[in-house]
Order: structure tokens, then sequence, then C-alpha cells
């Protein structure tokens, strides 16, 4: 029974905090350097041509591609067409979509799915919340939060749509510095603003960024998470990823490379 208590426990708490940090799609500043960054791969895609809904999900990870990832579909926090998304500031809507796994342009086709970092039982994931001291309790709930889910969507393009896409989050990221307005699904978040990070440095060029904003359930303390936006000559790849444990500890969240290195792969 104990397992039992402590397993229902551990997951109702998880869930309603992966449930705010769906709704709210927000982070704070991480880094002082540019989220820009030219990768490898081929640079121009003026003569790409774009890739079938189909053929897209044949490249998106899937299962078995992370290790140490389940990969699944989307789940329904997530809004399925960017017309259930509205922004305040037309020039902020690149962001506002890529934080909601949707291309962030006008795109031929689209696939989306969701990476949850496997956790590891600890030491007290057998106990009940009786048998835990407070400190032990804290320690067991920022334990088994410490888990990271991204979304990660791909979107491909005709001729050089890639690249204006591309160039759309990029000036969006320093245009909208100063925050937007986002709402979708019946909840409205005021961003309250919007920094470059260090990019990956994958594909042909990327770009990372960060917002920032305040929430009732979190007391009035900001919600950290980054989204990341590479394009791989005419098919542009965002990911949207949530650090439930950094929103426990108030450390600057992570992106998880193991999961921008397995899908950057598939598109080589």
């Amino acid at each position: 029974m104990k397992r039992s208590s402590g397993a229902r426990w551990s997951a109702t708490v998880a869930v309603s905090a992966l449930s705010l940090a769906l709704i709210t799609g927000c982070a704070e500043a991480g880094s002082d350097d540019s989220g820009d960054s030219k990768g490898s791969g081929s640079g121009s895609s003026a003569a790409a041509k774009a890739l079938s809904a189909t053929e897209l999900k044949k490249l998106i990870i899937a299962e078995g591609d992370v290790e140490g990832y389940k990969v699944e579909a989307t789940d329904a926090s997530f809004p399925k067409a960017k017309s259930e998304v509205k922004v305040d500031k037309a020039e902020c809507e690149p962001l506002a979509f890529a934080m909601a796994g949707l291309a962030p342009g006008d795109s031929s086709a689209e696939a989306s799915s969701q990476a949850t970092e496997e956790k590891k039982p600890s030491d007290t994931a057998s106990d009940s919340l009786e048998d835990l001291a407070s400190g032990e309790m804290e320690d067991a709930l920022t334990d088994a939060m410490s888990v990271r889910m991204t979304v990660v969507g791909l979107s491909s393009y005709e001729g050089d749509g890639a690249e204006k896409t591309f160039k759309s989050v990029s000036d969006a990221v320093a245009g909208c510095a100063g925050g937007f307005t986002v709402a979708a699904q019946g909840e409205e978040q005021k961003l309250t603003g919007i920094a470059s990070v260090k990019a990956s440095g994958t594909g042909d060029e990327s770009v990372r960024f960060s917002s920032t904003a305040p929430t009732e359930e979190s007391g009035g303390e900001p919600v950290k998470v980054l989204t990341e936006v590479v394009r791989h000559g005419g098919t542009i790849a965002t990911y949207y990823s949530i650090d439930l444990g950094s929103m426990l500890t108030g450390e600057d969240p992570r992106m998880p490379t193991p999961v921008i290195e397995a899908q950057a792969a598939k598109l080589k």
C-alpha cells in the first residue's frame, strides 16, 4: 500500500504542475548570449521542395529514438490549430505558435510529438507521506518532479519559406522583448519579457529564447520555460521544453540536448 499511495500522490502533483506549465508557456531569461546560431548545414533553402505531412511524420522523433525519454503523440493540453491561439501583437505570433508546438510560419505541412524524460525510482519512492520527515518530503517532491517534457514540432516550406519563417522568429525575439499577451483554450497569459538564450547550433541556423510571466498559482513567481527554433533546409524544427525541476528549485531551465540531437540526426 505504501508504494501505491506514494506513486498516486507523486503523479497527481506532477500532472497539476504540468497542466500549469502548459497553460502559461513562459520562461525566464537564462543567458545573455545571443540566441541566434549558425549551424553546419547547407544554408540556403531557396530551391527547397516542401515535404508532405506523411513524410514529416516519418521524420519526427518516435518512441525508441531518444534514450531515457518516452516519445508519444502530443497530448490534449496543446492547441491543435493556430486559430486556437490569439496574440495581441501580430509580430509576436511566431513565438506563440512555436511555444504551442505549431508551425511558426505558413507551412505546407506539419507534425508534432512530445518527449518526456523517464524518471528512475528514488530511494523514497516506496514511502508514504506519513513516513517522510518534512525535509525528506520536500526532497521527494523535487525529485519526483525533476523531469523535462518537450513538445517537438516539424513544419515544411516551399522555396525560401523556411528561411523567411526563421527570420520572423529571430526578429520577434528582439521585437517582442517587452512581452505580449497570448490566449489559448480559454486561458490568457501576459508574458512580461522575451530574451535570447544561447542556441544549440544544430541545423543551418537556430535561435533559442526565454520568456517570463508571473502566475497566480506560483505566488507571482515567474514560471520558466525555454523554446528553440531550428532550420534544416526547408524544414523548421521547434522545441518547447518544460523543466519541472527548475520550477521547484528556481534554477534556470535546461534544454534537453538528447532530444534536439536525436531530431537533428533524423533530418540530416
